[in-house]
């Protein structure tokens, strides 16, 4: 086995044996680890013992993030230090620690935040604006850059695009629309770059405890296997080469976030989002891929977002009264009340056992959406 398989496997037995909180931990683990392909990083053998450690509730998170500091400056005495590696254990050390935090503001500073959190001591200007333009040579653009927002607007640039996010409403609108939503918005402040370096890395934590806060189950193994689809998707939703018929497309940023939150099976392959494959697809001259995208596989429920959220406390709590639905997700009594309506007319739940000493009873399985 590779040692690039080594460390999904082995943490990947900790979420076969099902306990929760070690669940949880190697779910966060597992991200984290996986983020750093974004920027050609590997950890290392010391990291994932670490992991497991924590894992296993041997060491709590900053038990392990000490550990690995620690690990470092001793190794940085000797001059036996691979920066690449470093970088890449600290960072994965403070993913896990924000990704199990519950706490979370929809802001640009929180935003600022993250990017400090996770890079301070690691990158000089963590946390900070960059102050220059930047380009940088992707190689599904065969070497072109996205354009990315000018230094001197990227406030003004952030402070508009939060705002407009803020006031847009999900309500009413169903999984697979909000989840295309949730794709542009991420695109959109990505392509901002607000960060000298670090950028999708900080982007990727920030949009899992934004969409956690809707009450979504983020699928962490798509984050750890396909972090590098993760940040193609992001440069083809942000780059247009029209005199050569290539058009920013959202499109398999929408496939990432859909196997990421509704549970779908969509093939994720990054030579199809490279310039030449939009280019072949167009003259149809391509002889070494497949014809097409994948077309959505999309067999999820045909309900809103809000009303996915009351079936996964019900399936939690069947005896969960309307008031405590009301409480949990901070809407009205009315606004329970008519969704409850809706999912009976559905068929999705139905009340058994009367009013007052009764329950609810789902009638879908919901297992397949991760929410």
């Amino acid at each position: 086995m590779s040692d690039d398989k080594k460390w999904q496997f082995e943490l990947e037995e900790y979420i076969r044996q099902g306990e929760p909180e070690q669940t949880e931990r190697s779910e966060a683990w597992q991200t984290a680890i996986g983020l750093q392909a974004v920027d050609g990083l590997k950890t290392s053998s010391y990291l994932l013992d670490t992991a497991k450690e924590h894992i296993e509730g041997k060491i709590n998170i900053d038990e392990a993030q000490r550990r690995i500091e620690n690990y470092y400056e001793e190794r940085e005495n000797r001059a036996e230090v691979e920066e690449g590696t470093k970088e890449a254990d600290i960072v994965s050390a403070r993913i896990t620690k924000l990704l199990g935090e519950k706490t979370f503001q929809f802001s640009p500073a929180e935003w600022l935040s993250i990017h400090r959190r996770l890079f301070e001591g690691v990158f000089e200007h963590a946390g900070q604006i960059r102050t220059y333009n930047i380009t940088k040579k992707e190689w599904v653009l065969k070497g072109d850059t996205v354009i990315y927002a000018a230094w001197n607007s990227i406030r003004e640039t952030l402070d508009y695009d939060f705002s407009t996010e803020k006031q847009f409403s999900y309500e009413g609108l169903s999984l697979t629309e909000s989840v295309k939503h949730f794709a542009k918005f991420a695109s959109d402040i990505w392509q901002i770059h607000p960060f000298c370096e670090g950028n999708t890395r900080a982007t990727a934590v920030f949009m899992i405890k934004y969409m956690k806060t809707f009450g979504f189950e983020v699928n962490n193994d798509i984050f750890e296997k396909y972090s590098w689809y993760f940040r193609n998707a992001l440069v083809r939703a942000n780059y247009n080469d029209l005199k050569n018929g290539v058009h920013a497309t959202t499109k398999f940023l929408e496939m990432f976030f859909s196997n990421l939150l509704m549970g779908t099976e969509h093939e994720l392959k990054n030579r199809y989002m490279h310039v030449d494959y939009a280019l072949n697809q167009e003259n149809n001259t391509s002889q070494s891929v497949i014809s097409e995208v994948p077309k959505y596989q999309n067999d999820t429920l045909e309900c809103t977002l809000e009303e996915l959220i009351i079936l996964k406390h019900i399936v939690e709590d069947p005896c969960v009264k309307q008031n405590d639905l009301a409480k949990i997700t901070g809407k009205s009594l009315s606004t329970i009340k008519r969704i409850m309506d809706v999912l009976q007319e559905k068929g999705y739940v139905r009340r058994v056992n009367g009013k007052r000493y009764g329950k609810w009873e789902v009638l879908v399985d919901v297992s397949s959406n991760n929410i």
